[in-house]
């Protein structure tokens, strides 16, 4: 990545939140690196040198600082935006695949070698896999030492390191100090929870249009997997390890996430998929900046800046919902899907007390509460869906059977619909699948693999938002015309969408 100097430094001596994320700045004087508004005295310039990654910075020798906590700056808007290697690969090691998988396992799902993609990243973040998950799990230890009060073995392992060595090292190399201190700092500070819950914030680039995002999320809630009650939305998950619940309340200058999580090794993928789900790592300003340029769009971008492009936390649900939503409308594909979820496997709601378990890790037990009231569960999984029966799906003939493909296709691996996925070649696949068409496939390509350029011209709401606005309603027109809100087209959709 290339790092303007001069860029860079105005941003540092103005103290520009912006660039939160984009870049971190070294300081060789004191030995730190900092996020880019960092409150401190702007260092000079011999002192300074920025780095594409703290991972990169970590790498020279720098700690974090303790008052900006860099760590807890919203990442990078390129890892959501670019659908290249690297991109996808910052997905997935954000999603633990490296932690749970290994760096073999991260190269596999991209399709490359080893070598080739430390080669990849070291050129353009500076460090390597390994080094990169080092320096999340450093973060994830970090959360779970100043929220919790799992002994430190736990967090050790919870965090996703090998040993607690490795884990004492680490925290001391990057935070310049010891865990013990690291919780002592924060002693009395630990917000109320029961045991196993989690509240930490999600940083975001302002501005955050929230009454967007919960409107959008509201409207197609599911009962039982979701629900949006006096500004905060709740929804289960299904993580790696095991079910979670989490609750979201958009705030000034964050967003405050509660978390109970069945296993505490998911605190790492949880965060991603809720940062995901909010689209809390994009780059606002740019997006507004090219939408106002329109006349048309320049009325709605001003009075309501920072709409965000509401994603997903499972790609699987999210494609079952592009299907069910074929041709009908938002509320009724909500009733069918409802009725489905109904005819899956009940989960469990998570209910727990933290226990240690033999390896270490943090273990829970899981106490089930099946139909309890404000019990919330996971999307079904694609093997659930697979095998349901016929009366589950209360929908036409082709259309379960389309679901069902793409049960299958997922299950058995041939159709990747996580964030690392490459969306060219999940594209390709979904319009493979007999009942699959260009709307289906662009609807799962913007929510679930976070495409920020996709227009749904033929999406009859769109049509109406652009006709409201005096834009062109025909697709084919429509869609020559939206050349002009590239690579936002996705965030054009939602505001026409609002508009309708």
């Amino acid at each position: 990545m290339d790092l303007d100097f001069e860029r860079c430094y105005r941003a540092v001596d103005s103290r520009d939140q912006r660039f939160d994320g984009w870049f971190y700045t070294g300081v060789t004087s004191t030995g730190i690196y900092c996020r880019p508004s960092c409150p401190a005295t702007t260092p000079k310039r011999q002192n300074v040198r920025f780095f594409p990654s703290a991972a990169a910075a970590q790498g020279a020798g720098l700690r974090a600082c303790r008052r900006c906590r860099p760590d807890a700056a919203p990442g990078s808007p390129q890892w959501d935006v670019r659908a290249d290697v690297v991109g996808r690969a910052m997905r997935l090691i954000a999603d633990g695949v490296v932690d749970r998988d290994g760096v073999p396992g991260l190269a596999s799902r991209l399709g490359y070698t080893e070598r080739h993609l430390h080669r990849m990243l070291r050129t353009e973040l500076g460090a390597g896999p390994l080094a990169l998950a080092r320096a999340q799990r450093a973060q994830t230890a970090r959360i779970l030492i100043e929220t919790t009060a799992l002994g430190m073995a736990e967090v050790a392992f919870a965090a996703g390191f090998g040993s607690v060595r490795q884990f004492n090292d680490t925290v001391r190399e990057v935070y310049g100090v010891p865990p013990t201190q690291l919780r002592e700092a924060r002693r009395g500070r630990v917000p109320a929870g029961g045991a196993g819950t989690i509240t930490l914030r999600l940083a975001y680039r302002p501005p955050l249009h929230a009454a967007a995002l919960l409107d959008f999320l509201a409207l197609r809630a599911l009962p039982g997997v979701e629900e949006v009650r006096d500004g905060t939305y709740r929804r289960g998950l299904r993580l790696p390890h095991g079910v979670a619940e989490v609750a979201l309340t958009p705030a000034d200058g964050h967003v405050s996430a509660t978390l109970r999580l069945a296993d505490m090794r998911d605190l790492a993928p949880a965060v991603a998929r809720c940062r995901r789900l909010l689209d809390l790592d994009a780059d606002p300003v740019a997006v507004d900046a090219t939408l106002a340029a329109d006349p048309a769009l320049a009325p709605a971008v001003a009075a309501e800046p920072g709409v965000r492009l509401p994603r997903s936390v499972d790609g699987f649900e999210m494609a079952v919902r592009a299907i069910v939503g074929q041709q009908v409308s938002v509320a009724a594909a909500r009733t069918t899907l409802t009725r489905l979820i109904a005819a899956a496997p009940t989960a469990t709601r998570v209910d727990h007390e933290v226990i240690a378990g033999n390896d270490g890790v943090s273990g829970q037990q899981l106490h089930d509460h099946r139909d309890g009231a404000g019990a919330l569960r996971g999307f079904p999984s694609a093997d659930e869906v697979a095998e349901l029966p016929d009366e589950a799906f209360r929908m036409p003939a082709g259309r379960r059977e389309t679901i069902r493909g793409l049960a299958r296709a997922v299950a058995d691996g041939s159709l990747d619909l996580a964030p690392g996925g490459d969306r060219e070649e999940t594209v390709r696949r979904l319009v493979a699948l007999p009942g699959v068409g260009a709307w289906t496939a662009g609807y799962v390509a913007m929510r679930a693999l976070g495409d920020p350029d996709v227009l749904l011209p033929t999406d009859l709401a769109v049509r109406r938002g652009a006709a409201a606005l005096g834009l062109p309603d025909d697709p084919k027109t429509l869609n020559a015309y939206a050349d002009r809100w590239r690579p936002w087209r996705s965030y054009a959709v939602i505001r026409l969408w609002r508009t309708a």
